[in-house]
């Protein structure tokens, strides 16, 4: 959830922070803070956005080599400056901490018997202390210090230590949660993803679970959990720098949802150009990892959950393969039965969601053996845990809410179910064909449905001065019903609610009244007269439906009706095309509403705390 960037450098190291945090924003933004190394650890901390610390720091005229910073999601204790990063222990160590310590309040009172005292009401500050603690004890030795500080720690995190006595070392470590070091000329730098550090270096190192790294000027050390060394790959990073800019667009959402043509594209350009669904795709070893598989069990968490709930449809009417999806946060805590044929597939736009990293660790814990990471970051943690992986090609997404990593997402899933139809031999090449010219309308069928927008626009005026709204949908769109209600509730605040249309009677009808819009998934499938008539069911009740249908639903508005006409009906992929108007909806909503659209209240973009 929280950013971490920090660096050692030949020239001041006080720009490089605030553009760093800047970047990382989306992560957090409950708190922003920075400390420079000089003769003392000066600290700035600031509540809110990091603009305020920018100011801060323009007046305090801060000047250093060495310099840790921190952007926060809140976790453990109230938005306070006192609760916001760096923590300092005995004026002596400075930390930064992204992710979970579960036995700091143990270790709290273990601190405090020794003499430590508190501040804050974070779990990060017993980081600092424990640090603290083992430096003194150990000859100032500030790398030791944090290995043996760590080995007293029960959770996840991903820290940043300096010392006033080291005034040429910057110490990171990191266990499920994420951390790279960025090589400059002769410099280093710390930052939880390539957003933060893109102005500095291209050159990436990532740190694996249980890493350690012991950082100078012209330096680098890493190390294992037993304190061995280690040597880590230099990745050069593709990531553009224009995908950190709005350009035209008023919001990264906003950008983001007008992103999809080029991130579909870029996401089913391999199989164009192969001309056909391949095993290959999805890693060298695919063929052997699919055969034999006679179940798929999904895991995900929020919009990666209902994309997985979108494929589960295709994996059972196209594949033949019965599935099943779970909530990560849910699956790890429950006893279940382990099928060594069964594929798991993890569904995660970060690679780094700690609910799924953790549910993909019980589940090769308890027994199975094939799993299959569906991802838009390279070198994630998910996707070194993962058996195979087919990578999203979305880009950087920095809006909070999800909308083009959820259609690549989707798009990735429907790649895989051909292929193992294809596999079992249940499609033949003209299917495969068919599937193939699908997949080459989708780009144009997007473009379609955003030229909706005008009219989206002026749907939202109706939802203005709303408190709630009902989603429906049937079958393989009640999947996108459910993330209409999701997208609605993250950007605007509003509550909604999403159910297959099928159950309005039996609970729901019960809220619609003319207060509460209903909004309706009705393309031209074969649900849709079930549809139609559970929306009589709305508007005898004196509800509004605001209902996206195809260009070939025959729909008519009414009175208490409104209709909007996406594309002509897609047919498998049609809940792709879909997504596009929910998403648009979302945002209008929030503008109307006037909601700070990419940074919504207490939301951040990277989960990487339980």
């Amino acid at each position: 959830m929280c950013g971490i960037v920090a660096g050692i450098s030949n020239k001041n190291i006080l720009p490089i922070l605030i553009d760093g945090l800047e970047r990382l924003e989306y992560r957090g933004y409950d708190s922003a803070g920075i400390a420079i190394l000089n003769d003392k650890i000066q600290r700035i901390r600031s509540i809110g956005r990091v603009a305020s610390l920018k100011n801060k720091a323009k007046k305090s005229k801060l000047h250093g080599l060495l310099g840790i910073g921190h952007t926060r999601w809140a976790t453990h204790g109230g938005v306070t400056e006192d609760n916001a990063h760096p923590h300092v222990s005995n004026n002596q160590i400075a930390v930064v901490h992204n992710g979970i310590i579960e036995n700091h309040e143990d270790q709290c009172r273990r601190l405090k018997k020794i003499g430590y005292k508190f501040e804050s009401e974070t779990d990060t500050e017993v980081i600092g202390h424990l640090i603290h603690y083992y430096y003194n004890k150990n000859k100032k030795d500030l790398l030791r210090a944090t290995h043996l500080a760590t080995k007293d720690l029960v959770g996840a995190y991903a820290i940043a230590v300096i010392s006033v006595e080291n005034k040429d070392e910057l110490i990171c470590a990191r266990l499920g949660c994420p951390l790279i070091i960025g090589q400059g000329n002769s410099e280093y730098f710390i930052a939880s993803d390539i957003t933060a550090l893109l102005e500095v270096t291209r050159k990436i190192i990532y740190l694996e679970d249980g890493d350690l790294a012991r950082i100078a000027i012209d330096s680098l050390e890493i190390f294992g959990s037993n304190l061995k060394k280690k040597i880590r790959k230099v990745h050069h990073s593709k990531v553009k720098l224009s995908s950190m800019d709005l350009g035209p667009h008023n919001h990264f959402m906003q950008k983001e949802i007008y992103e999809q043509p080029r991130a579909l594209g870029d996401t089913i350009e391999a199989v164009i150009n192969n001309n056909k669904f391949d095993n290959s795709l999805f890693g060298n070893n695919a063929k052997d990892v699919f055969k034999n598989i006679d179940s798929i069990l999904i895991l995900a968490a929020g919009t990666s959950y209902y994309a997985g709930l979108t494929a589960k449809y295709w994996f059972e009417s196209i594949a033949k393969i019965p599935t099943a999806i779970e909530i990560s946060s849910e699956y790890r805590y429950r006893d279940s039965v382990p099928n060594l044929n069964q594929l798991v597939i993890t569904i995660s736009q970060s690679g780094e969601t700690l609910d799924t990293i953790e549910a993909l660790k019980h589940a090769k814990k308890i027994g199975h053996k094939k799993t299959l990471a569906i991802c838009n970051v390279q070198e994630s943690a998910i996707v070194r845990a993962s058996n195979l992986v087919f990578y999203t090609r979305a880009g950087i997404e920095i809006g909070v809410a999800s909308t083009k990593a959820f259609t690549t997402q989707l798009v990735s899933l429907f790649i895989l179910t051909v292929t193992l139809a294809k596999n079992k031999k249940l499609i033949n090449l003209r299917k495969e064909k068919n599937y193939l010219e699908d997949l080459r309308s989708l780009v144009g069928g997007i473009q379609s449905a955003l030229n909706l927008e005008p009219q989206i626009k002026q749907w939202a005026k109706h939802f203005s001065n709303k408190e709630h709204a009902l989603f429906l949908g049937r079958g393989i769109h009640y999947p996108i019903a459910l993330e209409g209600a999701l997208k609605l509730k993250e950007v605007s605040y509003v509550h909604a609610e999403a159910y297959p249309a099928g159950e309005l009677k039996h609970g729901p009808l019960a809220l619609v009244d003319k207060n509460m819009p209903v909004v309706v998934i009705a393309p031209n499938d074969s649900l849709l007269e079930k549809v139609k008539s559970n929306m009589q069911e709305v508007k005898a009740r004196g509800g509004i439906l605001f209902v996206f249908a195809d260009a070939d639903s025959h729909f008519l508005e009414e009175k208490g009706i409104k209709v909007i006409r996406a594309p002509r009906h897609t047919g498998v992929l049609s809940p792709i095309i879909h997504s596009i108007p929910i998403q648009l909806l979302a945002y209008h909503v929030a503008l109307r509403k006037c909601t700070d659209v990419d940074k919504p209240r207490n939301l951040a973009k990277s989960v990487t705390v339980e």
